[in-house]
């Protein structure tokens, strides 16, 4: 591997950190909620329990992913570890799903979800065309500076975390307190529901699943890491059991002022009645702006992952054109053709998720079934999916791995693919035709991504 084709090792743990929690911490935590105490009855403590289910299935899945990332350095720390385990070909599998699926999906998705808060903003309608403009527009900033100014983005990755935390931490402390001095809080828990639907939690824990999701898109700067060994373990650990913890306390808070049925019926508008109801009302109308920058805090992690993921594939001689993917710009130090290809797959998806999906033939609330072969709710199922490509290396791991120890070789490993077979569990209960229809363009959009590699001549392997 050429050193002029390697990228600059320029960031410490706290861009590790950074992007731990700013990746997960964007807008599913403001609009995820609602979706999870609809599903679950009503019942705050189901909805807790489903909180606090998928962060362990997160913390449990990192801890393994930690202990991989002590072992294995290269370019992207995901396909290093797939390879690690089960060979290049899986490797690349992992690295196509990543580049095409996984990392422009949510970045996309994020995009949009910040905009229609911007619509929200104005009073226009949230989920129609302005949104989709808007969309855009933060998309190809977001790219652009990416492409021309990566330390830039790193700066701006920390300083939107830091910004994005402060209305969460403020409700989760000063709202639950609120909540307990009132009583409010102890009455929302204790509220009888009629039914307590086993279905809703596994949609619960399949909706929710979008609120903790980006954290293992962090393994794709370790190349860049200062101390990569030490940093990314430390910050997906640390991360993880941060947010899980921030999640519970928050989503709790929303009972400071409002019933359970106050809370369902609010919907989009929940952060700002509750921000209003206890901090006053210019608090809940600046509350936006806090969200909109969470979100476009995430789709920035998200789509600094993108623009490096044919470039983590070009590098190992794979994938469509290597030689020209893993050129890296002597002036930004970027794969800038590798950039451009990310950008395409990132209007791709913007354009599924604006177009087909919320505007499309499947409602915004992800019921009824979608009419068409596309319009899926592809940022919850493309989550799950990366669940059942981790369970091969857990396996692999269990067998083969013998210097790993007892907890690391057998308690971690069993203990992931348990989590992550029940997340599949879980999209097979809520999905329901939805999966057959993305597992369709899923199986031909990898078949793409193996033909390219088998017929890849030319290329010194």
């Amino acid at each position: 591997m050429n050193d002029e084709n390697m990228m600059k090792k320029r960031y410490g743990f706290p861009m590790a950190l950074a992007m731990v929690i700013g990746i997960v911490i964007g807008s599913g935590i403001f609009f995820k909620a609602v979706k999870v105490l609809k599903l679950t009855g009503g019942n705050m403590k189901m909805s807790l329990l489903v909180i606090g289910i998928v962060g362990c299935i997160c913390i449990v899945c990192s801890l393994f992913f930690a202990k991989m990332g002590k072992e294995y350095v290269h370019c992207n720390g995901l396909i290093d570890y797939a390879e690690a385990t089960l060979g290049k070909k899986y490797g690349y599998i992992i690295g196509w799903f990543m580049a095409c699926f996984y990392n422009p999906i949510i970045g996309a998705t994020l995009s949009y979800i910040a905009a229609s808060y911007v619509s929200m903003m104005f009073g226009l309608e949230m989920y129609g065309q302005a949104t989709t403009g808007i969309a855009v527009f933060f998309m190809l900033v977001l790219v652009a500076i990416n492409m021309l100014g990566p330390s830039l983005a790193g700066k701006l990755q920390i300083s939107m975390t830091i910004i994005k935390l402060i209305p969460l931490v403020l409700m989760a402390v000063i709202g639950l307190i609120v909540g307990i001095v009132n009583g409010n809080t102890i009455e929302v828990l204790n509220t009888a529901v009629e039914t307590h639907p086993v279905g809703g939690l596994f949609g619960g824990v399949c909706a929710f699943a979008f609120a903790y999701e980006g954290w293992i898109s962090c393994t794709a700067i370790n190349a860049e890491l200062k101390n990569p060994k030490r940093d990314l373990p430390l910050a997906l650990i640390i991360g993880g059991i941060f947010c899980t913890v921030l999640y519970m306390l928050y989503v709790l808070s929303m009972s400071a002022t409002l019933s359970i049925d106050g809370i369902i019926s609010a919907g989009d508008n929940l952060p700002v009645i509750a921000f209003s109801n206890v901090f006053g009302r210019f608090v809940g109308s600046i509350i936006l702006v806090f969200i909109i920058i969470s979100c476009l805090g995430t789709a920035n992690g998200m789509i600094l992952c993108t623009m490096r993921s044919f470039y983590a594939l070009a590098i190992r001689n794979e994938g469509p054109k290597p030689e020209v993917l893993k050129e890296v710009d002597s002036t930004t130090c970027m794969p800038l053709k590798s950039c451009i290809i990310g950008l395409i797959w990132l209007g791709f998806w913007l354009f599924q998720t604006s177009t087909l999906f919320f505007q499309g033939p499947l409602a915004f609330n992800g019921t009824g079934n979608p009419s068409w072969l596309l319009a899926w709710e592809a940022d919850e199922i493309c989550i799950v999916t990366q669940y059942a490509l981790y369970i091969p290396m857990f396996i692999y791991v269990i067998f083969k791995q013998k210097n790993f120890g007892i907890v690391y070789r057998f308690i971690i490993p069993i203990l992931s693919t348990i989590a992550s077979l029940f997340m599949v569990y879980c999209s097979y209960k809520s999905y329901g035709i939805q999966v057959l229809y993305y597992l369709v363009f899923f199986g031909i959009i990898m078949g793409i991504g193996l033909y390219f590699n088998r017929n890849n001549k030319g290329v010194q392997k």
